[in-house]
C-alpha cells in the first residue's frame, strides 16, 4: 500500500511540473502571439509586417519627419509618416502612433509619386465606409482616426510591391508656460497600455489584446511593440517665434542644434536623426524684462472672433503659506512597465518626497501593479523612526505585474480620514492604462476636499491620463523623463503642493458679449501657473472691451483687466478653442450629460472646424485604382519601438503588465491543476483506496 501511495505521489509531481515548468509558459505566450498574427520580438520597430505561406517578414517603412512652428502660443505640426513596401505582396498598413493630448488635428494628405490627395473630414462612420470601399476597389487610400486624446491611427491601404506612400498630418496645439518657462512636448512613442476586464467578441483592431467589457477597444490601441530597431528614426526642425527676447532655447532629452536670425530660433537634431523611442521635449525662456504678464492672440473664421488668452498671476514669495498640516498618501506604480529606468526615477521622487515631509505630517505609502499593497495599515506620523522605514520600503520596491490602477485609487481616496490635515496624494505613474475614462470617473466621485497630484514618469508616459487626473483630482502634474531631472520636478511639485496659489477664479466678461469660454470653470492655479482661456465670441472686441479676471491668493483678493482690443491676430485660434470645447463636451458626456446631445454638439464642432475627433475622422481616397483585382491584400500593423529604459520582458513577459494574459493563464492552470487532482482521487478512490481497503480486511 505504501509503494503505491509513493508512485502517485510521484505520479501528482510529475504532472505537477509539466503543467508549471517554463516551457509551458513559453509555449502559451507563442499560444497568444499566433493568435493575434503578431511577433513582436521579431520584427523590427517601424516595420510593416507581411505575411505569407512561410511565415512573417517585414518590409521598411521610412522614417518619419516632423516640422514645428511656434507663433506665440500657437504650435503648428506637420508629421510625416514615410511607407515603403519593400514585399512581394500588397499590403495595408495600421500604425498606431501618440500625438500631444491637446492636438488640434485638422488636416491630411496623402503623397503617392507626384499626386498629392487632400483628406476630407467626415463622421466617423462614413469615413470609414469610404476608405474600405476605396480599399476593395484596389485605390490608395488613408484614414485617420482618434481612439484617444493622444492615440491616433493611421490606415494606408493598397502599397504595391515597392512603392512609397508618404501620409502628411498637421495638427494646432498650445503651447505650455510653467514658471516662467515655455515648452511643447512631442511624443514620439508609447508605453504599452495594461488592459483590465473580462474579454469580449466583436474584435475592431489589429491589435495584441482582446476588447474587454472594461477597454471594449482595446484591440484598437494596442500595437505591436519592439525593443531594437535600426530604422525607426525620426528628423525634426522646430522654428520658435515667440515675439519676445529669449535667454535659452534648449532640449530636455536629445541633443540639438540651435541657430538664431533676429528673434527666430531655428532647431534640428544634433544627430541628424533620432530613433523614436523618448518623448522630445523643448523648451524656451523670455529675459527677464521681456516676461510678458498678458498675452492675447486672436483669430476670425466666418465672421466669428477667437480668443487665446493667457495671464500670469501675481507672485509674491514675502507672503508666508499658512502651515497647514497635511496627510500625504504617496501612490507608486510597481508595475512591470515601471522596469527599469522608470522605476528607478519614480524610486528616486519618492525618497525626495519623503525629504519634504514636515512632523506635524502624516503619511502613507501605497504600490500597486496586480494588487495594492500598503506600508503602513493607515497614515502614521512623519516621526524620524516612520521615515526610515519608508525609506527602506521605497529602496526595496521591484516592477512586476499588471496595472491594476483603480483599487490603488480608491485606497488612496477611500478611509478614515483626518480632520485637521489636508489629504494630499502623490500618484506616480507612467499612466499605462486603456481605461482612462473609467479611472478619472473614480477620483472626481472619491475626491472630497483631497487633491491628487500626478507625476508622470519614464521616456513615454501616457499624457492625456496624467494631466485629466490631475484636473480631475483638482490638483497639478509635472512629468519625468530622465533621472537628472527628478530633483528639478520635484522642488517645482513641491511647491506646488505647499498651496495654490490662486482660488476661486472667476472671468467677467462685457456686458454685451456673449461668449463660450474654455474651460467653463477655471480651476485652481499652483505656483508658476497662467490662467489660460480659449473664448468664442459674437462679436469682435471693441475700445474699452475689458476682460476682468479675479481670485483669492494667500495675500488676499486679486483682480486684473486686460484689454480685449490688443489680441495680435494669429492663425489656428480657432481650431484650438474647438478642440477644448470638444474636450469640454466630452467631460460633460462622461459626467452623464445627455449621449445623443454630445455626440452631435462634438459633431457639429468637428466638422465645422474640419477636426478629427471621437465621433469624426480625415479620410483621403485616390481616384483611380492601382492595385489589380486578382492581387490579395495583406493587413499588417506597424510596430511602435519600446520606450527608451523599457523593457520587453518585463512588459509581455510572464506576467503580462500590459494585458490580463498573466493572470488568465494562472487561472487557466489552476483550473487545470484542480481538475487533474479532483480526476486523480476520483480513480483512486474508487479504484486503488477500495483495493486497499478490502485487501487490508
Amino acid at each position: 500500500m505504501q509503494h503505491k501511495n509513493d508512485r502517485r505521489a510521484r505520479l501528482v509531481l510529475l504532472m505537477l511540473t509539466a503543467i508549471l515548468s517554463p516551457g509551458w509558459a513559453t509555449a502559451a505566450t507563442d499560444d497568444r502571439e499566433s493568435a493575434t498574427n503578431i511577433h513582436p520580438a521579431d520584427i523590427q520597430s517601424g516595420s510593416l509586417l507581411l505575411r505569407s505561406a512561410g511565415g512573417y517578414r517585414a518590409a521598411t517603412r521610412l522614417n518619419s519627419d516632423v516640422q514645428i512652428s511656434v507663433s506665440g502660443l500657437a504650435i503648428r505640426t506637420t508629421l510625416k509618416q514615410m511607407f515603403r513596401n519593400d514585399g512581394a505582396e500588397w499590403v495595408e498598413g495600421i500604425y498606431v502612433f501618440p500625438l500631444p493630448d491637446g492636438a488640434a488635428v485638422d488636416r491630411l494628405r496623402m503623397i503617392v509619386g507626384e499626386r498629392f490627395i487632400e483628406g476630407e473630414i467626415r463622421e466617423k462612420e462614413a469615413a470609414k465606409k469610404e476608405y474600405e470601399q476605396a480599399k476593395r476597389q484596389g485605390k490608395k487610400a488613408s484614414l485617420v482616426e482618434q481612439q484617444r486624446a493622444n492615440l491616433f491611427t493611421t490606415s494606408v491601404a493598397n502599397i504595391g510591391p515597392g512603392q512609397e506612400v508618404t501620409i502628411e498630418i498637421e495638427y494646432l496645439d498650445t503651447v505650455r508656460y510653467d514658471e516662467g518657462t515655455f515648452s511643447l512636448r512631442f511624443p514620439m512613442t508609447l508605453t504599452p497600455r495594461y488592459i483590465p476586464g473580462t474579454p469580449i467578441g466583436d474584435r475592431k483592431g489589429s491589435g495584441w489584446s482582446s476588447n474587454t467589457n472594461r477597454v471594449p477597444d482595446a484591440s484598437l490601441i494596442t500595437p505591436p511593440m519592439t525593443e531594437n530597431a535600426t530604422d525607426h528614426r525620426m528628423t525634426l526642425r522646430a522654428e520658435i517665434h515667440a515675439g519676445m527676447d529669449l535667454e535659452l532655447v534648449a532640449s530636455r532629452y536629445h541633443p540639438v542644434n540651435v541657430t538664431q536670425a533676429d528673434n527666430r530660433f531655428e532647431v534640428t537634431f544634433a544627430d541628424g536623426d533620432v530613433a523614436m523611442d523618448h518623448d522630445f521635449e523643448l523648451l524656451w525662456r523670455p529675459t527677464k524684462t521681456t516676461t510678458p504678464n498678458a498675452l492675447v492672440f486672436s483669430e476670425n473664421v466666418d465672421g466669428r472672433p477667437y480668443l487665446l488668452v493667457m495671464m500670469l498671476p501675481p507672485t509674491d514669495d514675502t507672503v508666508p503659506s499658512p502651515a497647514m498640516p497635511r496627510e500625504l498618501i504617496f501612490v507608486i506604480d510597481t508595475s512591470g512597465s515601471m522596469h527599469g529606468t522608470s522605476l528607478r526615477q519614480a524610486k528616486k521622487a519618492l525618497q525626495l518626497a519623503l525629504d519634504g515631509l514636515k512632523p506635524n505630517d502624516l503619511f502613507n505609502i501605497l504600490q500597486f501593479n496586480s494588487v495594492t499593497k500598503a506600508l503602513f495599515a493607515d497614515t502614521r506620523s512623519a516621526s524620524a523612526g516612520n521615515i526610515s522605514t519608508a525609506r527602506n520600503y521605497v529602496d526595496a520596491l521591484v516592477a512586476d505585474g499588471g496595472t491594476e490602477m483603480r483599487p490603488a485609487l480608491e485606497r488612496a481616496l477611500g478611509g478614515r480620514r483626518s480632520e485637521t490635515h489636508l489629504r494630499q496624494i502623490i500618484f506616480v505613474t507612467d499612466g499605462s492604462v486603456g481605461n482612462e475614462e473609467e479611472l478619472f470617473n473614480v477620483i472626481e466621485h472619491g475626491l472630497g476636499n483631497a487633491r491628487l497630484f500626478t507625476i508622470g514618469i519614464g521616456s513615454a508616459p501616457n499624457g492625456w491620463f496624467m494631466r485629466k487626473a490631475a484636473e480631475a483630482g483638482r490638483g497639478t502634474s509635472v512629468s519625468i523623463g530622465a533621472l537628472h531631472e527628478v530633483q528639478e520636478k520635484m522642488g517645482r511639485l513641491f511647491r506646488k503642493l505647499e498651496q495654490p496659489q490662486v482660488t476661486d477664479i472667476r472671468i467677467e466678461w462685457p456686458d454685451d458679449v456673449d461668449e463660450m469660454a474654455s474651460p467653463s470653470t477655471v480651476p485652481d492655479l499652483y505656483a508658476g501657473e497662467p490662467v489660460v482661456i480659449k473664448a468664442r465670441l459674437n462679436r469682435a472686441a471693441r475700445a474699452g472691451d475689458q476682460l476682468k479676471i479675479s481670485g483669492r491668493t494667500a495675500a488676499g483678493d486679486w483682480g486684473a483687466e486686460l484689454p480685449l482690443a490688443i489680441g495680435e491676430q494669429s492663425a489656428g485660434i480657432a481650431a484650438m478653442w474647438a478642440r477644448a470645447h470638444i474636450a469640454d463636451l466630452l467631460d460633460a458626456g462622461r459626467r452623464g450629460a445627455d449621449a445623443i446631445t454630445t455626440r452631435q454638439a462634438v459633431i457639429d464642432t468637428a466638422m465645422r472646424h474640419h477636426l478629427v475627433s471621437k465621433y469624426t475622422s480625415l479620410v483621403a481616397v485616390d481616384k483611380t485604382p492601382s492595385r489589380p483585382a486578382e492581387a490579395n491584400l495583406n493587413r499588417d500593423p506597424v510596430a511602435n519601438l519600446l520606450p527608451y529604459g523599457q523593457s520587453h520582458r518585463a512588459i509581455f513577459g510572464f506576467p503580462a503588465t500590459a494585458t490580463n494574459a498573466g493572470l488568465h493563464r494562472f487561472i487557466g492552470v489552476m483550473c487545470i491543476l484542480l481538475a487533474t487532482l479532483l480526476l486523480m482521487y476520483r480513480v483512486w478512490t474508487l479504484n486503488g483506496f477500495s483495493r486497499d481497503t478490502v485487501a487490508a480486511r
